[in-house]
């Protein structure tokens, strides 16, 4: 890393810190290094464009999609005493790294801006941590409460927040919108997550991308830098290798979108008995370069 100092070196350092003060210990140290340069480079991030293509510089457009993945997972794990309990009985609590003030003092350091208002639900602003299922199926998804902060890098949306909300199962499936697989996403206390580390080795899973999701004054641009339809390719065969994969194909068009939009699903899908035949199908579903067409922007 050309900038002295890289987001793997804080999260290890803070998985390995035994002790107490953690941010004195271990960020402020760190954020001292992370200045100036550092601090520039991720800047480049906040606008939309074309930058993770290009590698003309060192370190170039693709090493700042890995440092941004790795800065992630930084969040994630200083998140974790923020969300609901895991399901399974004798799961330990995580232990209180830092506290909502000192992580945000983290993130804004690096030139983050925090966001926690709005009462109304956006699935670009706002994960869904627990659902209160409401009596009418069919009430709309509303905030009742937030559970962490989320975070902006310009127009980059870096973190959503947290929010526990009320909805009908219509619209929102307690025990799916809540506790399904979360995509693009490394670590959550309370329900399984996937992402494109998982697997690899102590070196390899850090040169993971991050998913570029921009709000811009002409609309959102999700998972920006992707390049596969969303519905597949028409010129391909449906099983040709670089079309949508068998259990890609069990979702219907309008479960691919809920899922690029909210990182999970939100209901069980229809097909879930055919997909209930195997078993692993969620860990195996590959979303990570979905792209909408043009005119759904």
């Amino acid at each position: 890393m050309s900038y002295g100092v890289a987001a793997r070196e804080l999260y290890e350092a803070l998985t390995w810190h035994d002790g107490a003060e953690p941010y004195e210990t271990v960020v402020a140290q760190w954020l001292d290094r992370a200045q100036g340069g550092y601090r520039a480079w991720l800047a480049t991030a906040a606008e939309d464009g074309s930058w993770w293509t290009e590698d003309t510089t060192e370190p170039g457009g693709r090493e700042l999609v890995w440092e941004l993945y790795a800065l992630h997972r930084v969040s994630d794990l200083l998140l974790l005493p923020f969300q609901p309990p895991a399901d399974q009985p004798g799961s330990p609590d995580p232990r209180p790294m830092l506290s909502e003030r000192e992580y945000l003092g983290l993130f804004t350091s690096l030139g983050m801006t925090p966001f926690d208002d709005g009462d109304v639900f956006d699935p670009f602003l706002h994960e869904i941590a627990e659902v209160e299922q409401a009596d009418d199926p069919h009430a709309p998804i509303e905030i009742t409460e937030l559970r962490w902060p989320g975070l902006m890098l310009g127009r980059l949306l870096f973190s959503r927040a947290g929010v526990r909300v009320r909805a009908g199962a219509a619209n929102a499936q307690r025990g799916v919108a809540d506790r399904s697989p979360l995509y693009w996403t490394f670590r959550r206390r309370h329900r399984p997550t996937v992402d494109l580390s998982q697997g690899w080795g102590r070196n390899s899973q850090w040169r993971t991308d991050f998913r570029l999701d921009y709000r811009t004054p002409t609309g959102d641009r999700l998972n920006a830098a992707a390049a596969h339809p969303i519905d597949g390719s028409a010129d391909l065969h449906p099983d040709h290798p670089g079309n949508l994969s068998p259990e890609e194909r069990l979702l219907t068009p309008g479960e691919r979108r809920t899922l690029l939009r909210h990182r999970c699903l939100l209901r069980e899908p229809e097909a879930a008995d055919t997909l209930a035949g195997s078993p692993a199908w969620e860990q195996d579903l590959m979303p990570f370069d979905w792209r909408l067409p043009h005119c759904e922007s």
